[in-house]
């Protein structure tokens, strides 16, 4: 049986996690209102990658004998500057979904819930990826800047995500 607090922490988790993908789907919007099709589609990947993550939690919750609960999702924001932008949220986004993380990781050591703590090893490994994958898409970003060229090379390279 999972602890109440835990219960608590992971419920607070899937709504993250589905904010997170509300926020890449208003994301991927963006890009296709901007005919960047590519941007989009890696979004649109990221948005059910987060919906997935709920559902890891989700699942979780329910093996262990605890009631899923649903709060209201944020509504995120609709419009950005330029693909930069976005991408610098994106990586400040994942670095903040990386704290939860460890701290989740944390409380699961306090509270010594050790399927819990086992369950969110692999979302730290996860989080190194995802804020790598950002970064690496920002930094590339940083370096074409307003090259029209540039960024359309970027979007195709990053319609090939599967």
């Amino acid at each position: 049986m999972i602890g109440q607090i835990i219960l608590k922490a992971l419920n607070e988790q899937i709504k993250k996690e589905l904010d997170s993908a509300y926020l890449y789907l208003s994301m991927a919007a963006y890009f296709d209102s901007e005919n960047l099709e590519g941007m989009a589609h890696w979004m649109k990947l990221q948005a059910k990658e987060e919906f997935n993550h709920a559902m890891k939690f989700y699942n979780h919750i329910n093996e262990r004998g605890g009631k899923v609960e649903f709060f209201a999702l944020e509504k995120p924001p609709m419009d950005w500057k330029d693909p930069y932008e976005v991408f610098k949220n994106v990586y400040e986004h994942e670095k903040k979904v990386t704290e939860s993380i460890h701290n989740l990781v944390d409380l699961a050591k306090k509270e010594n819930d050790h399927a819990t703590y086992s369950m969110l090893m692999w979302f730290v490994d996860e989080q190194v990826e995802e804020e790598a994958n950002a970064l690496k898409i920002l930094e590339i970003l940083e370096k074409i800047k307003d090259n029209s060229v540039g960024i359309i090379m970027l979007d195709r390279q990053l319609a090939s995500r599967e």
